[in-house]
């Protein structure tokens, strides 16, 4: 019988903005299983929000994690809770059991319940708005969560991680699940195009359009090579019209190796910003906002979404444009022209606001 028993959560740190970090332990199936919780000084009990699991790689640790992903800085703007597990030691070295070890008996999917169950037990907590991602390992982690959770979560996001060849084979999941992968060409710990124990990353991505019923053929985009000095580029793949609306979308980063793009190795696009800009769009039944995405079908286009001090707005026609924040107030306006603008926003305040052209109406987020 497996047990679960809450600790009392200890080392408790408070920034002058009320944000909480929380170093948390919760005791199941014979191990004291250590995690870190992030809670925005934007939270109120009152009001359900979205969680966010991130998973550390292979002898990595939640603390490394919580440092380079910085998701920190999104949940203040965004309003999420997020926590970092913490995965066991094999040999020494911490990991999560995602069938690519016949040494590991830890049974990682049983903990990510009973983690999920005890932050649902004292947080507010939107159930339909769970998300998982991990780096390498904690790829495969969220993988195998779309496998065998996936009605508890509503879409999982993957960085340099991929599927083992048992949890591919024995992947079983119960509704749509969008999916994100980052990955790169080079990447010399998991291989892009798979090895003995995994399966290559077009197979993975193959896998998870075929079950959601995406489009067959991906609209392709080369992301602007902004940073030349990184040695890589990036072409963005998304397979769109799953059902539910559900989206496959793939970072391939041509000479990437194992990174966390933006923290390091590839600076052309932001890992945790792609990962919170897709998981924003979903919860459990269905696509909720098209407006997170690049490449929506409407006249206006605003890209990222998550920015730290400019925005990309497509139109197909010279206008105007108002931003607000979400109080209604008139907090910059001016002109575009037809075709791809860029409006510099560094002067605004960290915040959500809604771009509005004409009719259209937009919302991004100022880191």
């Amino acid at each position: 019988m497996k047990r679960l028993l809450v600790f009392v959560l200890v080392w408790v740190h408070f920034s002058i903005n009320c944000q909480q970090t929380i170093d948390g332990t919760i005791y199941h199936d014979g191990y004291h299983r250590e995690y870190k919780l992030y809670i925005p000084a934007s939270y109120n009990s009152n009001t359900a929000v979205p969680l966010v699991f991130s998973f550390h790689g292979l002898t990595s640790n939640a603390n490394l994690n919580f440092l380079y992903t910085k998701f920190y800085e999104i949940a203040d703007t965004a309003g999420f809770i997020l926590v970092h597990p913490q995965g066991v030691l094999l040999q020494g070295i911490p990991h999560w059991n995602v069938g690519l070890s016949g040494f590991s008996n830890v049974d990682d999917i049983g903990f990510t319940v009973a983690l999920l169950d005890t932050i649902i037990s004292q947080y507010s907590i939107d159930q339909s708005r769970v998300y998982t991602c991990g780096m390498s390992n904690g790829g495969y982690m969220s993988f195998l969560i779309g496998c065998q959770l996936s009605s508890r979560f509503a879409a999982l996001a993957s960085v340099t991680g991929s599927m083992s060849n048992s949890v591919y084979n024995q992947c079983n999941p119960t509704h749509p699940t969008p999916v994100l992968q980052i990955h790169g060409t080079m990447d010399p710990t998991v291989l892009y195009n798979g090895n003995f124990t995994s399966k290559p990353i077009e197979d993975v991505i193959q896998y998870w359009s075929n079950y959601n019923n995406c489009n067959s053929t991906p609209i392709i985009t080369s992301v602007p090579d902004l940073i030349s000095w990184d040695g890589s580029t990036v072409i963005h793949y998304e397979y769109g019209g799953g059902n539910n609306g559900s989206v496959v979308e793939h970072f391939k980063v041509i000479n990437g190796g194992h990174d966390w793009p933006g923290a390091w190795g590839n600076q052309d696009i932001n890992a945790s910003v792609e990962i919170w800009r897709f998981f924003s769009r979903y919860n459990l039944q269905n696509l909720i906002s098209s407006s997170a995405t690049s490449t929506t079908n409407g006249i206006l286009k605003v890209f990222p979404t998550v920015s730290y001090g400019e925005i990309n707005v497509d139109y197909n026609a010279n206008s105007r444009y108002s931003i607000y924040n979400l109080n209604g107030v008139l907090i910059k306006k001016g002109e575009i022209y037809s075709g791809k603008n860029k409006i510099d926003l560094k002067t605004l305040n960290k915040g959500l606001y809604l771009i509005k052209v004409n009719n259209e109406t937009e919302k991004f987020i100022l880191l």
